[in-house]
């Protein structure tokens, strides 16, 4: 269905259902199944675009995968990942993978191009090859972009801080530093996401952590263990808000990862109001996961500060929805990032206008002022070939008179496989058109 309709359903959700395994974790656990000696095996594998993207990467540079639904099975290369020659990789649309793999390479044999779809050449990249090209890779980008051409060479460790707060730029340096000579440091001014350090120890690699910074001595190697993925916590706000915006809605989702570093947004929505419970709290694998219980509940506007983006960068766009129902405005600052995303996700939300919605967007951030409860317009949106961009629109459809039209709604396969056919099974009204 390249073009849906989502109106509201004739009740409140009501279920208990799980979401898909982790995306940014299964990310992690491919590449460093890649690099590791032994083999990795992969739980929960949620099978979007995106990490498709980064198995086909890896099996481009030598790794053997195999995949039966769900599960992943990674016969590590070792010393053995990469060509001497050329290898040329289609990123698709993920730039996690680009980056990541970037810094996989950068000390390896040969010659790796990373290169993607229309979106993904839209993306920065100047921020990962910066500081591969100071470890001694050679690194080329097509104006800051991609095509990103690595030539690996010896890496030496460096001390490096992020101007701009980046999980993957992070990641790619600290995969450099396993090839480095010496110990690399990153240090980040606001704390981003921290699955590669949780996934690195869990493979047995050793690092310092310290308020701000991360410290990899070179020289080691992942060893394969099993890694079990947590529902994906980014792809559970968007049924957190659904039931937000639905009255008489109560939905349980167990087993979602809740890593402090990803939870920024369920913090937000508590504060405007959401009754929001976390439930059975347990680590598995470096990684902590619980049930989320949420019920439909009066929102009231808050602000988003500058410090709290990196913890809920993606799930913003979902916020922005949740946002358009409360009473009273909320304010977003500091998410200039949002501008260079799958899509500008700052301009894309000004859609919310058509349905209703006033909306005032700035440079690095945009001021929304709710509805109070009531329900939005109908109206026919794009998704930008955004996924979280489509998801947040067919969201606000659950609540909105008529409903709302996302064209190019398929794209929301690249993190949520089924979204759409998700919303249905809750009792949404949703149609091809």
């Amino acid at each position: 269905m390249a073009t849906v309709r989502v109106g509201p359903p004739p009740r409140g959700l009501a279920a208990t259902l799980g979401v898909p395994g982790d995306k940014s974790i299964a990310h992690r656990a491919l590449l460093l199944g890649a690099l590791a000696e032994g083999t990795t095996t992969v739980s929960g594998f949620p099978g979007g675009g995106d990490v498709l993207s980064s198995l086909g990467a890896m099996r481009a540079l030598g790794a053997r995968i195999e995949r039966a639904g769900d599960a992943v099975r990674i016969d590590g290369a070792g010393g053995r990942l990469g060509s001497d020659g050329r290898v040329v990789i289609d990123c698709g649309n993920s730039g996690t993978t680009m980056r990541l793999t970037a810094g996989l390479v950068a000390g390896g044999p040969g010659t790796v191009v990373l290169d993607g779809d229309a979106s993904l050449r839209r993306r920065p990249m100047g921020r990962v090859a910066a500081p591969l090209g100071a470890m001694g890779a050679a690194v080329e980008t097509t104006e800051g972009h991609a095509p990103v051409t690595v030539r690996g060479a010896a890496l030496r460790a460096i001390d490096w801080t992020l101007r701009v707060p980046s999980a993957q730029v992070k990641s790619a340096i600290l995969l450099a530093g396993l090839a480095a000579r010496g110990t690399t440091r990153v240090c980040e001014p606001l704390a981003s996401r921290d699955h590669t350090e949780r996934l690195l120890g869990h493979l047995g690699v050793r690092l310092e952590r310290a308020a701000g910074s991360i410290e990899v001595e070179g020289g080691q190697r992942p060893i394969g263990a099993a890694v079990p993925l947590p529902g994906d916590v980014s792809s559970a706000a968007f049924l957190v808000v659904a039931a937000l915006v639905v009255p008489g809605s109560e939905l349980r989702l167990p087993d979602v990862g809740v890593n402090p570093t990803r939870t920024g947004a369920l913090a937000i929505l508590r504060r405007m109001g959401a009754p929001i419970e976390v439930v059975g709290t347990h680590d598995v694998a470096g990684e902590p996961r619980a049930e989320l219980r949420v019920r439909w509940a009066r929102l009231r506007g808050t602000t988003v500060t500058p410090a709290e983006v990196p913890g809920a960068i993606d799930e913003l766009p979902i916020l922005c929805v949740a946002a358009a129902f409360a009473d009273g405005e909320t304010t977003i600052t500091g998410a200039r990032e949002l501008r260079v995303k799958e899509s500008d996700r700052i301009a894309a939300l000004e859609q919310l206008r058509l349905l209703g919605v006033g909306v005032t967007v700035r440079e690095d951030g945009l001021v929304i002022r709710g509805t109070g409860g009531r329900r939005l317009r109908p109206g026919r949106v794009e998704s930008h070939g955004d996924h979280r961009i489509a998801m947040a629109f067919g969201v606000a459809g659950l609540a909105a008179d008529g409903g709302v039209v996302v064209a190019d709604a398929d794209v929301a396969e690249v993190s949520f496989p089924g979204f759409f056919a998700r919303l249905a099974e809750l009792g949404a009204a949703v149609e091809g058109v």
